[in-house]
C-alpha cells in the first residue's frame, strides 16, 4: 500500500492526502483528551463510534440541504471529505446550561436556556480556544460579516435538525459545537460544515434520567466513555440494540 502523506494531526483525528484533487482522508483516533489535552487516555473503539456516529449525523444533514464537508465513509476509521478552508473559529450552540456556560454565569447546570445561545472560540490551543465577541472576529479578518452571518445561520440549522433527530431516540442535544470550512467553486466560494459532529463535540443527555452520553462521561469519571458513546449509536440505529461496540478496523500506520 503507498505511504500516505500525513496533512495534519489533531487530538482525535488525523488528515491525510486524500485520493483525488481537492479531498482529503479524515481518521479517527482513539484518543480522549479534556480540559485542553490536560487529560488524556485512550479508549478502543473511540474513534470507530464517531466515525460512525459523524457520518451518520452529516449524511442526514446533507439530506436537509445542510453543506457539508463528507463525502462518505471508507472503512471503520475513516471517511472521504473534502478539503476546505478551515475558519479558524468554533462555534457553539447552546440549548441549555453546561459546563463553562454554568461557571461563566452562575447559572445551575441543567437550566433550559430562553432561546439558543450561539457563541464563539477562536481556535487556538495554546490560549485555551478562548470566548471571543464577533467584533473580534470581523476585526482581526478571521471571518467576514457574510462569513459570520453565514455561520450562524448554519449553526442554527444544524441545532434545529439535531435537537429533534436526538429528541427522537430520547437524548436532549444540551449543546454542541461545529467548525465551518470555505470550499472554493471557480469564483464563488460558499461555507460548509466540517470537522466532525459526535458525542466528542455534543453534550447528549438521556431525556428521562439525565444520564450523560457524550465526553463529560470522560472529563468528570462518570464511567465507560465507549458504552456511553454505545448507546448513542444504539439508538440511532447505527449499531443493533443487542450489539457490542466494533472496535476492530484498520490500525494507524504512521
Amino acid at each position: 500500500m503507498a505511504r500516505r502523506r500525513m496533512v495534519y494531526e489533531g487530538k482525535a483525528k488525523i488528515l491525510y492526502e486524500g485520493p483525488e484533487p481537492g479531498t482529503y482522508i479524515q481518521y479517527f483516533k482513539d484518543d480522549a483528551t479534556a480540559f485542553n489535552a490536560e487529560k488524556k487516555d485512550v479508549i478502543d473503539g473511540k474513534g470507530v463510534l464517531n466515525n460512525r456516529i459523524s457520518e451518520h449525523i452529516m449524511t442526514a444533514l446533507g439530506g436537509v440541504g445542510v453543506p457539508t464537508h463528507f463525502i462518505r465513509r471508507l472503512n471503520m476509521r475513516e471517511q472521504l471529505i473534502r478539503q476546505v478552508e478551515i475558519i479558524p473559529i468554533e462555534i457553539i450552540v447552546r440549548n441549555v446550561a453546561a459546563g463553562t456556560i454554568s461557571k461563566r454565569l452562575g447559572i445551575e447546570e441543567g437550566t433550559p436556556l430562553p432561546r439558543p445561545i450561539v457563541e464563539f472560540c477562536y481556535k487556538d490551543d495554546n490560549l485555551g480556544d478562548p470566548l471571543v465577541a464577533e467584533e473580534h472576529i470581523i476585526a482581526f479578518n478571521w471571518a467576514t460579516q457574510q462569513d459570520l452571518d453565514d455561520m450562524i445561520a448554519l449553526a442554527l440549522r444544524v441545532n434545529d435538525f439535531l435537537s429533534g433527530l436526538f429528541y427522537g431516540v430520547g437524548i436532549k442535544l444540551v449543546d454542541f459545537k461545529i467548525e465551518c470550512g470555505r470550499i472554493y467553486e471557480g469564483d464563488f466560494q460558499r461555507l460548509v460544515v466540517a470537522d466532525e459532529i459526535s458525542p466528542d463535540s455534543c453534550r447528549l443527555w438521556d431525556v428521562e434520567t439525565g444520564q450523560k452520553l457524550d465526553k463529560d462521561v470522560f472529563r468528570r469519571d462518570l464511567g465507560n466513555l465507549a458504552d456511553a458513546y454505545t448507546e448513542v449509536a444504539k439508538r440511532l440505529g447505527i449499531m443493533p440494540q443487542n450489539g457490542t461496540a466494533p472496535t476492530t478496523g484498520p490500525k494507524l500506520v504512521h
